[in-house]
């Protein structure tokens, strides 16, 4: 199962250019699939540029080719739904147009996860659970030597101005927001974390050794708390939900809806 590109690319057009917003600057919209010209059942990652310059990467998934893929330039925030593999990349593209479109060629990205890799080379702020920031704390800590801190906020809702000088970690229970803004913004961009109904289990390949001897010792999955949808709001008024929810009959542009 395939979704064409150019299908999607007129959605979001549509999504981006509605009356209201006709006088605004637009959203810019990314989708990074394994192929170019396709968005594939494998596919999950988006970028997004808001009109201001705060730049998003929802779910990196596997086909995002790490931190070097030439397509992702700046990454203030990553947003990631969930554990699972396909979402929190435990491998990662090997080259654009890898492999097939059902079947793209990847490379390991474990023990750390794709996820990790970006964020550590971006000085990525990550926005998802207090779990999972936990977890990716760890992961990001295996690359740099270091623990990664909270986010450098003022205000509530929290504002955090990006970049940051290293990957940060903002976690947040559901309907707490938390704003992301260049310094040279008046506004930023708000972003709200709402409850998935999705299994989040973490894959074997992104847990230890020793981990893994303690969870198959009681038949145990490592479990790192809800999966996480968001409503982002952009500065322009565009607003996007992504359910974090996945489905092969139900796949609406990697589950994201436009509002």
């Amino acid at each position: 199962m395939r979704h064409e590109l150019k299908t999607i690319a007129t959605m979001l057009f549509v999504a981006v250019l509605s009356p209201a917003q006709l006088q605004a600057q637009n959203v810019k919209i990314t989708p990074l699939g394994s192929h170019d010209g396709e968005f594939c059942q494998n596919d999950r990652a988006m970028l997004f540029e808001d009109p201001t310059g705060v730049r998003i990467l929802y779910d990196p998934g596997q086909t995002v080719a790490g931190a070097t893929d030439p397509r992702l330039g700046d990454v203030h925030v990553i947003l990631l739904s969930h554990a699972h593999n396909d979402h929190i990349g435990g491998t990662k593209a090997a080259g654009l147009n890898a492999g097939t479109c059902n079947k793209p060629q990847t490379v390991s990205a474990a023990p750390n996860s794709n996820t990790a890799e970006i964020a550590a080379a971006k000085n990525s702020a990550i926005m998802t659970s207090r779990l999972m920031t936990t977890f990716l704390n760890k992961k990001i800590q295996n690359i740099r030597g270091a623990t990664t801190p909270e986010c450098p906020a003022v205000g509530e809702p929290r504002a955090t101005t990006v970049p940051t000088s290293s990957p940060c970690l903002a976690g947040r229970p559901p309907g707490a927001t938390w704003s992301f803004k260049v310094f040279s913004a008046t506004n930023g961009v708000e972003i709200t974390p709402v409850r998935a109904d999705h299994d989040n289990s973490v894959p074997r390949n992104l847990i230890t050794d020793s981990g893994k001897a303690i969870l198959d010792n009681d038949g145990l999955t490592a479990y790192v708390g809800d999966a996480i949808g968001y409503i982002v709001a952009f500065t322009n008024g565009l607003k996007i939900y992504f359910s974090g929810y996945r489905s092969y009959e139900r796949h609406e542009l990697g589950h994201q809806w436009f509002l």
